[in-house]
Formats: structure tokens, sequence, C-alpha cells
């Protein structure tokens, strides 16, 4: 919703721009609308935590008082801080992946371990949290695990003789 009021007319965008001035080199707006990704949505996050110091300023401004409730609150920040450091990982191996230029196959079980290896972090350091945000990213890494599981098993009993032919002919890890 800020995005669209700070993007409604050119007025707004430039005050908007100006509170970035003194701070960084290249002003941005938030974004509108993203592909629909879920690595795209991670984007949409990090920007809009980027800008929370602009948008908490351009709120302040009398024009905007009455937006002022759309600002995220403190909590609400920590929780989008939270979830972007859940799903980093994630984007990391997705993009790593999409960009090599060969053969990859031999990393699937890198990856996917790497995977979970973050989820089961995530899941034990959420283990014994009572907050009802903590519970509920607990619960939905959990089943992001069960469904990286179900992938996990469809991928290795029967490529079990591809992936490791794949490993002996890695051309980094010669035998």
């Amino acid at each position: 919703m800020l995005a669209v009021l700070i993007t409604l007319t050119p007025g707004c965008q430039n005050e908007f721009i100006d509170y970035q001035k003194a701070k960084v080199h290249i002003a941005v707006l938030p974004i509108m609308d993203v592909k629909i990704r879920w690595n795209s949505t991670l984007e949409l996050l990090e920007l809009a935590y980027r800008l929370r110091e602009f948008t908490r300023k351009w709120l302040q401004n009398p024009n905007y008082r009455e937006y002022w409730p759309l600002f995220t609150t403190q909590d609400e920040q920590t929780i989008v801080k939270y979830v972007m450091e859940v799903l980093r990982p994630f984007r990391y191996w997705t993009l790593w992946m999409s960009k090599r230029h060969s053969v990859t196959l031999h990393h699937v079980i890198t990856v996917y371990n790497d995977m979970f290896n973050h989820m089961d972090g995530v899941m034990q350091a959420l283990a014994k949290k009572k907050t009802q945000w903590k519970e509920d990213l607990f619960f939905a890494v959990r089943l992001a695990r069960q469904m990286f599981s179900k992938y996990y098993t469809e991928v290795t009993p029967t490529t079990s003789m591809l992936l490791i032919s794949t490993h002996i002919f890695d051309p980094f890890r010669k035998l």
C-alpha cells in the first residue's frame, strides 16, 4: 500500500527521493509489483526493509500522517528481518544453480544437504519459542523441510547411480 502511495504522484515520488539524497548514492522507490517468484518477493522485502528509515520520514510529513498506521512496527520489522535471513540461503542456491553454465547435477546432493542443514538450524533455534510469529515460522519451515524431503527422496533412489556417476565425472573432483 505504501509503495502505491509513494509513487502515486510525481510530487510524492520526489519527496521520497529527497529523503534519501543525503544518505544514498542512487535513490530508489519501493516496488509496486514483482514477478511471481519467491525470490522476487524476497527482493521486495529486502528493499522495503532498506527503505524503512526513508518511509518513516516520508510518513512524518503532515500531508501523509493519516497513513502512519501503515508503517511497520519494530516487531514487524524484526519478523521481516528474520524471514529474510531464513530465505537468503535458498536464494543463494537457486541463483547459483541457475547461473552455472555447466552441468550442475553433481551438486544436487550438496545443495540439498546445505538446505536441510539450514532448515534444521532454523527449526532448532525456533523449537522452544512461544511467540506466535516464531511458532508460525517454525511450522512453515517444518512444512518446507517435509516438501524438500519428498523431492529429495524422489531424486535420490531412482537416480542414485546417475548422481554417483556425475560425481565421478565432475571436472573439479577428478578421481
